[in-house]
């Protein structure tokens, strides 16, 4: 059934309904999401907008993950239900054949009147990295509404669960009180079970991740790490470069992280409590209350580097270690996880369950 969303302020005494107002225009939805596409997908680079395909139409919106996937987000509008399912069936069906040139000419021609950035420089920018040689091996389809009606949700669900076409509907509502306004968003699907789903059609290139774990790789300098630090005052940090700084915003409260040292192997195993925040921000629990962790003894001294500037300096994100093995001996076998970005997802089963049994973890 159509889903339907709620949101009541409870900041006073008398708990109050905050009304819902249909969107203003799908062209404002589309400006919002353009402006910050993090709102529907924080693992998405916005590559194009009104992208014309090669049957005439124009694609409202086209953005790329970090594997090189590509997503169609094409908002409701006034369309029928069979217009667009059908529309952004008839997309797919140009999206899937398009080379890595394509796609780059793509960006670059919506990026032309932005600056003088180029796909892959985006790219980097974005995930950390530069581009696979291969992209566009698989793609998916998202429908941006306010609402939706029993026999569109009817057809999508039966194309998911039958077919595994993968498309969504992300459901967008704006809420108002006094004088202030909010979007909410919801899923006709859960991303995560999507995505599961997927990984186990025909033709999928990549596993499943779980939605909670990720492999976060501990700073070296000059032969010395700040492992030390991490663990006596619960936290992780990178920075030296917004390369190396900006995947810790991936982490999110209750994600787990399997931390490890480049190419020796991993040390320990955590939760995440809270987001990142520059160093100079950053506080831990010590003697029963909050003390600024450049207070503290720290070995580890580039923590204390270019504290004021946001692009060079470090990062920390609080966290409650679960296990942990002593520096020198890291845990490694053939086979095993790794990458050179700060924070990752961890897709790997054979990884996962190796370090799953290695720190006695209870899945």
């Amino acid at each position: 059934m159509p889903i339907e969303v709620g949101i009541w302020n409870i900041s006073s005494e008398n708990v109050k309904k905050v009304e819902y107002s249909s969107i203003d225009s799908e062209k404002r939805l589309e400006d919002i999401l353009c402006g910050d596409l993090s709102i529907l997908d924080s693992d998405l680079l916005l590559i194009g907008r009104q992208t014309r395909t090669g049957f005439g139409k124009k694609i409202d919106m086209l953005g790329i993950d970090e594997t090189g996937k590509i997503t169609i987000i094409e908002l409701k509008k006034d369309k029928t239900p069979r217009e667009v399912i059908a529309q952004v069936l008839d997309y797919a069906s140009w999206i899937k054949d398009l080379s890595y040139t394509d796609l780059k000419e793509i960006c670059d021609e919506y990026y032309n009147d932005k600056g003088d950035k180029e796909f892959e420089s985006l790219f980097d920018e974005k995930f950390g990295t530069s581009p696979p040689e291969k992209i566009n091996q698989e793609h998916d389809m998202i429908i941006v509404c306010s609402e939706l009606d029993n026999e569109t949700e009817r057809i999508l669900n039966y194309l998911s669960d039958n077919y595994n076409v993968p498309v969504n509907v992300a459901f967008f509502r704006f809420f108002s009180d006094s004088g202030s306004e909010y979007l909410s968003r919801s899923w006709l699907i859960d991303p995560k079970e999507a995505e599961e789903r997927l990984s186990y059609s025909k033709g999928q290139k990549t596993e499943p991740w779980n939605g909670r774990d990720f492999v976060v790789n501990i700073d070296v300098n000059d032969g010395k790490s700040s492992y030390n630090d991490l663990i006596k005052y619960n936290f992780f940090t990178a920075g030296g470069g917004v390369w190396y700084s900006k995947t810790l915003a991936n982490l999110f409260p209750g994600a787990r992280i399997f931390a490890m040292i480049p190419k020796k192997g991993y040390l320990a195993v955590g939760e995440v409590l809270a987001e990142s925040v520059p160093i100079k921000d950053f506080h831990v629990q010590c003697e029963d209350k909050e003390v600024p962790i450049l207070d503290l003894p720290l070995e580890y001294e580039p923590l204390k580097n270019n504290l004021d500037d946001p692009d060079l300096c470090y990062y920390a994100v609080r966290v409650k270690w679960l296990e942990h093995l002593p520096e020198e001996k890291p845990f490694w076998v053939k086979g095993l996880m790794a990458n050179q970005n700060s924070a990752f997802k961890l897709r790997n089963k054979f990884t996962l369950d190796k370090l799953t049994e290695r720190f006695k973890l209870d899945e």
